[in-house]
């Protein structure tokens, strides 16, 4: 070993020493993601009672992606803010039902307040749930005023 490394091994910037480990977060993707896969498969189960559920989708917006792909997007006419789940079912006296699924601590931004306020002035039902559980129920509750 080198002078050199010998300084560097007793260094309090050598990796050598042992650390706590810092305490490992879920990514904010990660736990809406985890939210939104619980909330389909809810919504899955109830297919049977409404039909009509099977029109409601995901509008795939968010999330990371490289520079190229998030290009490519934007040209193709991905805007930002659109909700993340678009139910293009009448039940009086709503055109549709335009849903904002947050995990459990998230937060609304401009963008998507934007887009929920010109869809709710068109005659859309909007809705920001915290978790899928508030999704599965604001779903529910809109399914009561389907026809028939």
């Amino acid at each position: 070993m080198t002078p050199f490394g010998a300084l560097m091994h007793d260094s309090p910037f050598s990796r050598s020493k042992t650390r706590k480990a810092p305490r490992e977060r879920k990514p904010r993707q990660d736990r809406e993601h985890a939210e939104a896969v619980a909330l389909m498969k809810a919504v899955k189960l109830h297919e049977a009672r409404w039909p009509a559920l099977r029109w409601l989708f995901a509008v795939p917006n968010g999330g990371a992606r490289n520079k190229i792909v998030a290009a490519k997007l934007k040209a193709e006419g991905v805007k930002p803010g659109v909700p993340d789940y678009i139910w293009p079912q009448r039940s009086a006296p709503y055109i549709g039902l335009a849903l904002e699924l947050k995990a459990k601590v998230g937060r609304v931004d401009p963008a998507q307040r934007e887009w929920l306020a010109g869809l709710e002035a068109q005659g859309w039902r909007c809705v920001v749930a915290y978790g899928w559980e508030e999704a599965l129920a604001a779903i529910r509750e809109y399914c009561e005023g389907l026809p028939g």
